[in-house]
């Protein structure tokens, strides 16, 4: 695991005030907001320990202007598994097929949306599939806008992150 150097805080607080301000200029739309994909992104460079902690941080800080409730729990944890989980993809990512990793951004939508109705639908109100089936069309705007904000935002915020976060292009994500 790489130490977290005040550079990496820095980064980790920028990257979580990008999205919180992402999120809440995109409110207006429901479920659709860039933080999944650059989660997902910043997942791939900073790796497993500090994408879960900016999981944590934007997710706290978004709902300070949104609303914070027991949704933000089961947030923190739906987004913090999906940077763990794109952290240890990122390992991979050079190798991986641009449209693969497209269709991944997608996916992490609807996961972040089944993750939500088990924790709501299924644990707290004992009807998942109610809840689970009425979310759908809601997890498709969040996995298109995903989708969307992947493409976007891949080539260049990637970029920027390897040049000024991993000096090297070619080391794996925050691994080595």
């Amino acid at each position: 695991m790489n130490k977290l150097t005040v550079k990496r805080i820095t980064i980790i607080a920028l990257l979580a005030a990008i999205l919180t301000v992402g999120r809440i200029a995109f409110a207006m739309i429901p479920n659709v907001q860039p933080n999944t994909t650059i989660l997902i992104l910043a997942s791939f460079v900073l790796g497993p320990a500090q994408g879960l902690l900016l999981a944590i941080l934007s997710t706290i800080t978004t709902n300070l202007f949104l609303g914070h409730g027991l949704w933000t729990f089961g947030q923190m944890f739906a987004w913090g598994l999906i940077a763990v989980m794109s952290a240890y993809l990122g390992r991979y990512r050079h190798k991986i097929p641009w449209l693969l990793l497209t269709i991944y951004a997608g996916f992490c939508g609807f996961l972040f949306g089944f993750i939500m109705s088990v924790l709501f639908g299924g644990i707290i109100m004992q009807k998942f599939w109610p809840y689970y089936l009425a979310s759908l069309p809601f997890d498709l705007n969040h996995a298109i806008g995903n989708v969307v904000f992947f493409i976007v935002l891949y080539k260049p915020l990637l970029y920027v992150m390897e040049n000024y976060i991993n000096k090297d292009v070619s080391q794996k994500a925050a691994f080595e």
